[in-house]
């Protein structure tokens, strides 16, 4: 079979040419368009319930509210795990499905089951909503508000947070690949009326006449139209509250003939609902943002992109002195990690090149193999872009450029072998005598070098089996690697030959090369060693066995890890105080904590603490609780310290002098994933 295919790419070139020319062509738009990330996702199979209920402690969300979500979805087929977090106003529940269940029919049956169980929980205490389609991938671009110094006084915290709400976030929805812009920090703006119980009783109503009031006068309605000879006109009355006069205007009762308005029995003033979580920067005190989140599997390097474009238009939008200061942008640890693969990538390929040209003593031969390792790498990326492999580190990182070209070397090694035998030797050959020979050379290695290959193949199949979190983040390494492969041995059993023919130099020169001499020279030292080894048999196999000991007792000796730590570039610190602090107090502290690091540590750009819980809360933190985002400037410019694990040290003493809470170091994905993935956060014993 092996032989016949050789054959048919050396009679049928044409063809050969054009598969060749239609895989680059689609290699590069399936590179052009794969997804990139920084790293493979190993965020399970799982679906997120919140439910928000401001005015119960956790013993009464657990019973009423967490409790009836938790048995309404252990009725679900493919459930692996369900797990909860009840806090003091928030449910979440989180429910794991098998890994093949698709996302969005694992949403279509948990939201049947709420439904089902959103008749036992009672209304006013909060309704049981899906959260995100998202993962430990998805917060892409972090930001906050930023106000000039010119008008720091004209916006607080309510105002920004007006602004993030009704201006930014509405700005950057819609953006394809984006589900959810998450606000965080500030108070929400609402109007509150202080009612004056005494005024109330004197005047004989109650709370409940106030609240009929406020419903009734706060609304538009329609009065269907009237026709005025050509013309029909519509009639609409307008009864919505736009300011705090028409809330005090509003007529609550009649006493006396006289009309009774909520401004005689109160005051109006905006205020906030109670908080549960707030956001600071740079020590400098409370500020407002907000996190984009990306949906799962789309992506991250096209919605970061779009995501930047849109940001740039909302800037325009926005009041004067106020705009948009990105923190944390996916895109930057993006770029970082693929440039990084990329130059590596170049740099193994001339390597191998290199060495090529050097060892098989053909300038052609070496151009012919090195052009398989692009072509190979164009063929997996058709492939990775068919069976839904991202392009991140782990996938491209492991390329082998040396196993890829193994079986083209082999044929190629075998055509030239054959050419420069005795019988050949000084002859200038036709094309169809260069055709027989080089299908007679590739004849005499094909089979070894196709079952070669095939038997590297089988050595990644146990990889190719793994599941869970080990199988997240090694098979996309072992699928790339065997796409690849086999795109090379596709290629060296069909355009190997076919370039053979055509551009291996036609006329045979008998004369040694510079390779053929080097491996002479290399030959006869080998003959040597051979002659002693094999003259001293037992003292050859007791250092072979004396350096196996010595490997063993070192292997015992090394260090060990499930893999590598990504160099993520920023720090994620999370903070935890005693239980029961409070939100004014975690604020005090996290301040202290910022101001602490900004003045010791120049290589800080910007420290940001989000405490508690957003207004999504895909984190269900505490507020005793915050993840503290630490932006550094690059490595080349740190001083303080000359390794990332020596600045932590130096972070820790630093922090001692801070009193009242507990600091643990982390990396922004790498934080996400740990939540996502066990919902275990540190906490102060």
């Amino acid at each position: 079979m092996f032989n016949s295919i050789v054959r048919f790419s050396i009679k049928q070139k044409l063809f050969v040419f054009l598969t060749t020319l239609a895989l680059l062509i689609g290699g590069i738009y399936s590179m052009v368009t794969l997804p990139i990330d920084a790293v493979p996702d190993i965020t399970n199979n799982q679906v997120q319930i919140v439910t928000v209920s401001p005015t119960l402690a956790p013993q009464e969300v657990e019973q009423l509210i967490t409790m009836p979500v938790e048995i309404a979805m252990s009725n679900i087929m493919n459930v692996t795990e369900i797990r909860s977090v009840s806090r003091f106003g928030l449910s979440l529940v989180t429910v794991v499905f098998k890994e093949d269940v698709p996302t969005l029919q694992t949403r279509q049956l948990i939201n049947e089951q709420i439904q089902t169980v959103a008749g036992e929980i009672p209304q006013e205490l909060g309704t049981p909503e899906l959260m995100p389609i998202t993962t430990g991938l998805g917060e892409i671009y972090q930001y906050v508000l930023k106000v000039d110094e010119q008008h720091r006084k004209d916006y607080d915290a309510m105002e920004l947070r007006t602004i993030q709400d009704w201006i930014v976030k509405r700005q950057l929805s819609g953006i394809p690949g984006i589900v959810e812009i998450n606000s965080f920090g500030g108070y929400m703006k609402q109007y509150e009326i202080a009612i004056d119980p005494d005024v109330l009783s004197a005047l004989q109503l109650t709370i409940s006449d106030v609240f009929d009031a406020l419903e009734k006068n706060n609304q538009n309605t329609g009065g269907s139209y009237i026709e005025k000879g050509s013309k029909a006109y519509y009639i609409r009355s307008e009864g919505m509250i736009a300011q705090i006069k028409d809330i005090e205007n509003i007529v609550v009762a009649n006493r006396g003939g006289m009309p009774v308005h909520i401004s005689d029995i109160g005051r109006v003033v905006f205020g906030s609902p109670k908080r549960f979580g707030a956001m600071t920067m740079d020590g400098d005190g409370e500020c407002v943002g907000g996190i984009a989140m990306m949906l799962k599997g789309a992506n991250a390097n096209v919605v970061t992109q779009e995501l930047e474009a849109r940001v740039a238009k909302v800037q325009k939008m926005l009041p004067e002195g106020v705009s948009i200061e990105p923190y944390l942008n996916r895109s930057e640890l993006v770029n970082r990690n693929i440039s990084t693969v990329i130059y590596n990538l170049i740099e193994g390929a001339l390597i191998v090149f290199l060495v090529l040209i050097i060892f098989l003593g053909n300038v052609r031969a070496g151009m012919i193999v090195a052009s398989v390792i692009p072509l190979a790498m164009l063929f997996g990326f058709i492939m990775m872009r068919i069976f839904g492999v991202s392009a991140n580190l782990m996938s491209l990182g492991a390329i082998d450029f040396g196993i890829v070209v193994d079986g083209s070397i082999v044929i190629l090694e075998g055509i030239l072998a054959h050419l420069f035998s005795k019988r050949l030797a000084g002859k200038t050959l036709t094309s169809e005598e260069m055709e027989k020979e080089v299908e007679i050379g590739a004849s005499h290695v094909v089979k070894s070098s196709a079952f070669a290959v095939l038997i590297i193949l089988i050595v990644f199949f146990p990889i190719l089996t793994l599941t869970g979190i080990e199988g997240k983040y090694f098979t996309p390494m072992a699928k790339t690697l065997v796409f690849c492969i086999i795109g090379a041995l596709i290629l060296s059993l069909t355009y190997v030959p076919m370039m053979a023919v055509l551009f291996l130099k036609r006329h045979i020169d008998p004369r040694p090369t510079l390779a053929d001499r080097f491996f002479t020279w290399l030959n006869n030292k080998y003959y040597k060693i051979l002659h002693v080894c094999m003259h001293n048999v037992w003292k050859t196999i007791g250092i072979a066995f004396a350096m196996l000991a010595a490997s063993i007792l070192l292997f015992t000796r090394l260090g060990a890890e499930f893999i590598p730590t990504l160099d993520e570039g920023d720090f994620a610190m999370q903070m935890t105080l005693p239980a029961g602090s409070s939100l004014s107090q975690s604020i005090e502290i996290s301040l202290k904590a910022e101001k602490v690091l900004k003045e010791k540590f120049p290589e800080i750009k910007h420290v940001v603490a989000k405490i508690g819980t957003a207004e999504v809360p895909t984190d269900p933190m505490s507020v005793e609780d915050a993840d503290v985002m630490i932006v550094m400037k690059p490595f080349k410019e740190w001083t303080s310290a000359s390794s990332r694990a020596e600045m932590v040290e130096k972070m820790k003493e630093a922090l001692e002098v801070v009193e009242g809470a507990e600091f643990n170091f982390s990396q922004p994905i790498q934080l996400r994933f740990n939540e996502l993935m066990t919902e275990q956060r540190p906490t102060l014993l």
